[in-house]
């Protein structure tokens, strides 16, 4: 149990000696009226005990069961120690524990027994049962009131628990939650944009290496370079609009599988040498669809990047029932220019896309210092059979 404090400690001591007192000055009472009066002992050695009781009583949370016995045993020769003993019963109690219970109130009980001969008061039914309710019924209350408190400061101490245990959860999911945002944010910024600024700078590196080239092949490249640039700022505010999305906006379309066409256009339009080979039977979901979408660009982003001259073969094969299978091969690099800085996150973050969609991505270079990227994803044969 927790220590109390200094408050707590001193009204729970201050009611027990209240209650000792009265006991104290009954008994004291009942003597002068029915004998000789109180003796020695009573006026000075009863308060000392009850005092001794009273003052051991401050260590009872740290021995529980040594102190009740100690006070239980103790107030068998003391009137005064009747309301320390109480309040060592109620604390023991509040332990909840049945037998260090039973210990306590067969001592207490016993020991009451003990005062009738020491203060050997007449009563109208001196009866040895009667002798026994009274102690055992003030036993019983002490009990009840103890695995009462016991009781409920088990429950405040589960609803603290749980209220700590639930805001460790809630600031996890928070940390979580902020970290699968700026995952998604980084993948966002990279698939859309990665490609085109790679395209645009991918021409400028041909600008600046290639000093033979015609003025209307330089205004071609110029032009591109412009409109990849407008067309990555608008890719970029379409992005924005992705992240707003879960503030209640509504979502913009997302790229799938009938606009790799679209995308293999424009790759060829900035310079690359690029092939399309599309064998497939049916339309997969737009989920599968988007993922072989992202799968084309990086593999073109990456080509632009460090294959430049390079030959793309794009192939896409599968059936519904089976899988869809996406290869973007390049061949090695027959030209060179200053390479634009690589994140490094682009195929760790289509290796994550690849895995939410329950497929496997391979990428390793060839043999002929080419590089292959090749997705494995999932095709139910619940989606569709249209043609693309």
């Amino acid at each position: 149990m927790p220590r109390l404090g200094g408050w707590q400690q001193t009204w729970r001591l201050a009611a027990a000696a209240a209650v000792g007192a009265v006991a104290w000055l009954s008994t004291g009472v009942l003597l002068r009226v029915q004998g000789d009066g109180p003796g020695s002992w009573f006026l000075i050695g009863d308060p000392l005990v009850a005092l001794g009781c009273l003052t051991v009583l401050l260590w009872r949370r740290r021995f529980p069961l040594a102190v009740a016995m100690t006070v239980a045993i103790a107030s068998s020769a003391s009137a005064a120690s009747t309301g320390a003993a109480l309040l060592a019963l109620v604390s023991i109690s509040a332990r909840r524990r049945p037998v260090e219970i039973g210990v306590v109130v067969v001592a207490y009980v016993t020991g009451s027994q003990f005062s009738v001969a020491l203060y050997p008061v007449e009563s109208p039914d001196p009866s040895w049962w009667l002798q026994l309710t009274f102690p055992a019924l003030t036993a019983g209350i002490a009990v009840a009131v103890g695995t009462a408190m016991g009781a409920r400061r088990a429950e405040v101490r589960s609803l603290w628990e749980r209220a700590l245990s639930a805001e460790r959860e809630w600031t996890a999911l928070a940390a979580r939650e902020r970290a699968f945002e700026r995952n998604r944010i980084a993948r966002e910024m990279h698939d859309v944009l990665a490609h085109r600024i790679s395209l645009v700078a991918m021409q400028a590196g041909v600008l600046d290496h290639r000093g033979d080239l015609k003025a209307e092949e330089s205004r071609v490249l110029v032009r591109g370079i412009a409109d990849g640039s407008h067309q990555a700022l608008e890719e970029l505010r379409d992005v924005l609009g992705v992240l707003r999305a879960d503030q209640g906006g509504p979502e913009p379309p997302q790229p799938s599988l009938d606009r790799i066409p679209q995308l293999v256009a424009d790759a060829r339009t900035s310079g690359l040498d690029v092939t399309l080979t599309t064998t497939l039977a049916g339309q997969p979901s737009d989920v599968v669809g988007r993922t072989c979408y992202r799968v084309v660009q990086e593999g073109l982003t990456n080509a632009a990047k460090h294959a430049p001259g390079a030959r793309v073969d794009i192939t896409l094969e599968g059936t519904a029932g089976d899988v869809l299978q996406v290869d973007v091969r390049n061949s090695r690099a027959t030209a060179r220019t200053t390479r634009p800085p690589s994140s490094r996150f682009g195929l760790l973050g289509l290796t994550e896309r690849v895995t939410l969609a329950g497929g496997r991505l391979h990428h390793h270079p060839t043999p002929d210092n080419g590089y292959v990227l090749t997705a494995r994803l999932p095709w139910p044969s619940g989606q569709g059979e249209r043609g693309t």
